[in-house]
Parts: C-alpha cells; sequence; structure tokens
C-alpha cells in the first residue's frame, strides 16, 4: 500500500466500526474520507478486509444467542428455520456480488460524485420510511415468513452500490415489509455475518496476488480499530433505535453527502 500511516489507518478503522450497522454506508464514509485523506489502498482491499473486525464484532457480543441457536439445530425446527431464512436473504446478494464484483470495485468504488449522490438520495428515503406510520406485524427476528427473508436479501443488494448502506437497505425493506424498528435492525446484524464475510473471503481471493507483507500492518491496525467501535455500536444501537428510530441517520447522510458533493465540486 502507498500513502497511507498507520494513523490514518486507525481513524478509517474505528469509521468502519462506528457506521458498519448503522444505515449510513460504512463503504462510503471510507471511500470518501480515503478520498479527501488521500489514503489509497491495494485493490481498495483495505476497506473490505477490515470488515472482519466488524464481523467479530457481531460475533462477540451475539456468541451466546448464536452459540444457543447452533446447538438447537437438530432438535428446534424454529432454529433451522431462521437460519435458512438468513441464508435465503444472503442468497442474492451471494450471487450478484460474485459476478458484479470486479465492477463494483474498479468502477462504483471510484466514483466519490456518486456516493455522496447515494448518502443524499438514501438519506430522503430513510427519513421518509421512519416518518411513516407502518403497522409492525413481526417483532422477531426468528419469525419472519420466509418471502420476507427472501425480500429483505434482494434490498441488501441495492447497497453494491457504495453510500446507499448495507443495513440501511436491509432496515428499510424490513419495515416496509412489516418488521418493527428494532427487529429492523437485529436482523441488519445477523445478515451482515454472512453476507460481510462473504465479501471478505471473496476480496481476499481477489486480490491474493497484489497483497504483501507491508500491507498487514496498515489492515491489523484498522482491523481492531474496526472491532472495538463495532462492538460499542452493537451494544448501543438497538435500544436507541427503539427509542429514537431512525432520523438521525437520515440527517447524518443528508449532512455528509452535501458536504462531501460541495468540497468535490469544489476541490475535486
Amino acid at each position: 500500500m502507498e500513502h497511507q500511516t498507520i494513523v490514518e489507518a486507525l481513524l478509517l478503522g474505528l469509521l468502519e466500526g462506528f457506521t458498519e450497522f448503522i444505515p449510513v454506508s460504512s463503504t462510503g464514509h471510507l471511500l470518501l474520507a480515503g478520498h479527501f485523506l488521500g489514503f489509497e489502498s491495494t485493490g481498495k482491499a483495505f476497506e473490505v478486509l477490515i470488515q472482519l473486525g466488524a464481523i467479530l464484532a457481531i460475533l462477540s457480543v451475539y456468541f451466546g444467542r448464536l452459540w444457543k441457536i447452533a446447538t438447537s439445530l437438530p432438535s428446534d425446527p424454529g432454529a433451522r428455520r431462521f437460519v435458512f431464512g438468513i441464508l435465503l436473504a444472503f442468497l442474492p446478494a451471494a450471487v450478484i456480488g460474485f459476478l458484479a464484483h470486479d465492477f463494483i470495485k474498479t468502477v462504483l468504488f471510484e466514483s466519490p460524485m456518486l456516493i455522496c449522490v447515494m448518502l443524499i438520495v438514501g438519506g430522503v428515503v430513510l427519513l421518509g420510511v421512519d416518518r411513516l406510520a407502518l403497522t409492525p406485524k413481526y417483532r422477531n427476528v426468528t419469525d419472519y415468513p420466509l418471502p420476507v427473508y427472501l425480500g429483505i436479501g434482494f434490498f441488501q443488494c441495492l447497497a453494491m452500490i457504495p453510500g446507499t448502506s448495507r443495513s440501511g437497505a436491509t432496515i428499510v425493506g424490513a419495515l416496509l415489509m412489516g418488521a418493527d424498528k428494532r427487529s429492523a435492525a437485529e436482523f441488519s446484524f445477523f445478515l451482515a455475518m454472512p453476507t460481510m464475510a462473504g465479501a471478505f473471503t471473496l476480496d481476499l481471493i481477489k486480490n491474493r496476488d497484489v497483497l504483501s507483507a507491508a500491507d498487514l500492518p496498515i489492515i491489523g491496525v484498522g482491523f481492531v480499530a474496526a472491532f472495538i467501535a463495532g462492538v460499542f455500536v452493537v451494544r448501543h444501537l438497538l435500544d436507541y433505535v427503539s427509542r429514537h428510530g431512525f432520523g438521525l441517520f437520515a440527517w447524518w447522510r443528508l449532512i455528509v453527502g452535501t458536504v462531501g458533493l460541495v468540497s468535490l465540486l469544489i476541490w475535486g
């Protein structure tokens, strides 16, 4: 990797951890911050590989619940149905992400202007959906009907456009299909695990020939920072959205997108 420092990797890792699980687009924030900092990673691998820290943050916070689900799979049809639902939701992104990986990384990831526009558009959508008088039908992530799991999976595919937000797309999809705000946010946690693990694995395979030992310290610092920040967010987000909804994150998107857009128009 060229033109980066440990401090920049630390800041970007913290940014990844704090934004991965809230509907503001962690990838969009990372790419914009990297653009303005002049941070360039080999094959844009840093931005994807440090997500492993965020994955481990979910695993650490949800370990007890995940272990309970895993051990009850042989005897509990509900547990098997829930795991199948997560895999069903993961399937669309797995197929489209595999087929479009190179286009996403070489074209969409290189478009700061597109990221800013999508931050703004997503902020407007999130603000509108948050204010809709929706009547929740599902309050537990394990009780979603199978078509709802699949539908959320298709919504998640929108996040392949940087600036859209994976968690934002899944949360909006879940809300529109009848989930309450808390379970919509929680399901985005569960769906993040196979989705981010898949993206991590695919990116590692794609970049295995261009990454070197010199890249490891930068990625390692970003990974640890993302893990610490991710644990904090996962522990506190559900209670926050249960009480306050997603309005704060919608305005966050609008402000960051607008400031980024103006900065790009002025300074490039």
